[in-house]
Formats: structure tokens, C-alpha cells, sequence
């Protein structure tokens, strides 16, 4: 377990600083091979951060991105992670190819064959942005969630859906292997409560307690952009 910590003043400073970092990482994976591939979370706190890497001067039309996770809603509801993007990310220009995790032609119980044929075209990701919740989850890998042993296994597929306490719609969320095997790997957090968590999730225990733990305990570093 390697964690970098980067911490900020504001949020402000923190989103900026962060975008300015995934931008060189994406421009470094599109030297080298030609194409990048980015998965961001969704939620309040990227907003600003998505916003700010959307006005970054990149060849956008090489660039891959998808979510970590999704609600299973539609594109246009109010809690849709992909709505977050159209708004954010992409209302500053970057013509980036999306890989959305919703699909209104499949359900979330049912066979998500197609979706993780999707992803595993642009396997292994260059970069992951994660979040973290107060109870340690991270994409939608929470604690009691239905099938979160399978989403931690090893052998997971790319994708799975999976139903969690006190969430009012199935999620869709990218598995651990997934998430831990990115080439760069950051963790935006902000505020005190949240801090906290992630220091009880860097103490050893099971991943089923603090599914975090699964990146934050994996073989490759992870860089912490925080502020208060």
C-alpha cells in the first residue's frame, strides 16, 4: 500500500490542481500510445474538478471516458452521473468519446454482456478518479451492498450491478480489478468527516467493512487530493 497525500487549502485550489494532473497524465498515455482512457466518479464533490479538466487543451477525440459508477435512472434525471458529465466535463468543449453505464435497453438484473464488452475495449485504464463516502464506499462499492463479494473478487467481471442499503435505485459501479489496476489512481476527498474514514479504511481489516480498501490496499499508489 503506497498513498501519496496531496492536500489543499480550498476546494477550489484542490479541483484545479487535480485536473491540471489527470490532464498531463492523459496527454503522457496519448503520447505513448496514440489513445487514453479516464473513468471519473460522480456525486457533488468532482463537479468542479470535471469542470476544470473540461477546459484543458487535449486531443479530446483520443480520449476514452467513462464513470466508476452509475445510478441505474436516465440520462436526464437529476441524480444521473452521466447528466454530471454532459454538464460539467463536457460543457466546456472536450469532445470526448463517453462510455456511459446506463443503457435504457438493459436491465440491471439481466445480462450486462454488452456493457462490459464496452469497457474492456479500453482496458486497462490510463487513469481513475475516485470518491469516497463517509461509510468507506467508493464507486458503488458499499458495505452490505447485495453483491459486494462479487464485486470485490478477483474474478469479477468489469461491470456489475448491485443494490445497496438506504440507495432508492439499483447502481451499476466498475468491480475492483477494475478500479485497482488503473495506471494512475487518485482519491478526491473533501471535509473532516471524510478524512477520518479514510484513516480507519488505511488500517488493515476487510474490504467487505471499507470496500476502499480495495484500491487503497492493491499493488499500485494512490494519490489523495484533499481539502477541508
Amino acid at each position: 500500500m503506497s498513498l501519496e497525500r496531496r492536500c489543499f487549502d480550498d476546494r477550489e485550489e484542490q479541483a484545479g490542481a487535480l485536473a491540471k494532473a489527470v490532464a498531463a497524465d492523459l496527454a503522457a498515455a496519448i503520447d505513448a500510445r496514440g489513445k487514453a482512457s479516464l473513468a471519473v466518479p460522480g456525486g457533488t464533490t468532482p463537479a468542479a474538478f470535471l469542470t476544470a479538466l473540461g477546459g484543458a487543451e487535449l486531443a479530446w477525440d483520443k480520449i476514452a471516458v467513462t464513470l466508476t459508477d452509475e445510478r441505474w435512472v436516465p440520462p436526464d434525471a437529476p441524480r444521473s452521473n452521466q447528466r454530471l458529465l454532459r454538464e460539467t466535463l463536457l460543457a466546456g468543449g472536450a469532445a470526448a468519446r463517453v462510455l456511459p453505464l446506463y443503457r435504457a435497453d438493459l436491465e440491471p438484473t439481466g445480462d450486462l454482456g454488452a456493457l462490459a464488452a464496452q469497457l474492456e475495449a479500453i482496458l486497462p485504464l490510463d487513469i481513475c478518479v475516485l470518491g469516497m463516502g463517509e461509510d468507506r464506499h467508493t464507486a458503488s462499492l458499499f458495505p452490505g451492498a447485495d453483491r459486494l463479494d462479487e464485486a470485490l473478487s478477483d474474478e469479477a467481471p468489469p461491470v456489475l450491478a448491485l443494490s445497496a442499503p438506504g440507495a432508492p435505485e439499483p447502481r451499476v459501479t466498475l468491480t475492483a480489478p477494475v478500479l485497482r489496476g488503473a495506471g494512475k489512481t487518485y482519491l478526491l476527498i473533501s471535509g473532516s468527516s471524510k478524512l477520518a474514514a479514510l484513516e480507519e479504511a488505511l488500517l488493515p481489516g476487510p474490504a467487505e467493512e471499507a470496500p476502499v480498501r480495495a484500491v487503497l490496499h492493491g499493488p499500485r499508489p494512490v494519490t489523495l487530493f484533499y481539502a477541508p
